[in-house]
């Protein structure tokens, strides 16, 4: 195994259209309104920005992102990622099936790790899905000198990362009301507990 290489997937599932959904993911620019990872964001040409991410570790990533496919009819953005982090990562939005928006309203936008769903972020029915997709390296040499030792950190705080993601972007759609207000209610009560149990040091467990 090579220690300097990552492969990351995990599933979201969100109370909210998946057009609204991949609109928001669209819009990098407004990543740290709702990621609490995402500290920054600096528009470098029409297609291109760098992304200042830090999460629970000790250090900053500056990482330069170009758009390397965004196709609203399949729910797919894809960028290029180069500088502390070099390779590629990708959303996939689908709308939920009936069954499953009813689910997902009840949980209030519930981590899963499954894949499926029909149509793409043109579908305007409630509840979504999003396949998050990345292959990347470090290219700062700090990390790829502590890539051995590190290595299951370096994952776990990635995984911190998306689950904050998701929670942020969940309370987020909810204000902008682009949910029900059954899911409205339960994703702030998930979002009050999530305070909880940063204030005494513990997390919930799912996405990954």
């Amino acid at each position: 195994m090579d220690p300097n290489h990552y492969r990351f997937r995990g599933m979201w599932r969100l109370a909210a259209p998946a057009a609204v959904v991949y609109a928001a993911l669209e819009d990098v620019r407004n990543y740290p309104l709702w990621w609490p990872e995402v500290r920054e964001v600096r528009e470098t040409g029409e297609t291109t920005g760098d992304v200042v991410v830090r999460a629970l570790l000790p250090y900053r990533l500056v990482i330069s992102l170009e758009a390397r496919r965004r196709d609203p009819a399949a729910g797919v953005l894809e960028a290029v990622m180069r500088g502390d982090l070099e390779g590629w990562s990708r959303f996939t939005v689908t709308a939920d099936s009936p069954d499953d928006a009813g689910r997902t309203r009840a949980a209030g936008g519930a981590g899963a790790r499954s894949a499926g769903g029909a149509g793409g972020a043109g579908d305007r029915s409630a509840g979504s899905r999003v396949l998050f997709e990345e292959d990347t390296r470090p290219g700062k040499a700090l990390l790829r000198r502590l890539a051995l030792p590190l290595h299951p950190v370096f994952r776990a705080n990635h995984a911190i990362m998306m689950r904050r993601g998701r929670r942020g972007l969940a309370a987020h759609l909810a204000a902008s009301g682009s949910v029900d207000g059954a899911a409205r209610g339960a994703i702030h009560g998930a979002a009050h507990g999530a305070a909880h149990g940063a204030a005494h040091g513990t997390t919930e467990g799912g996405d990954r």
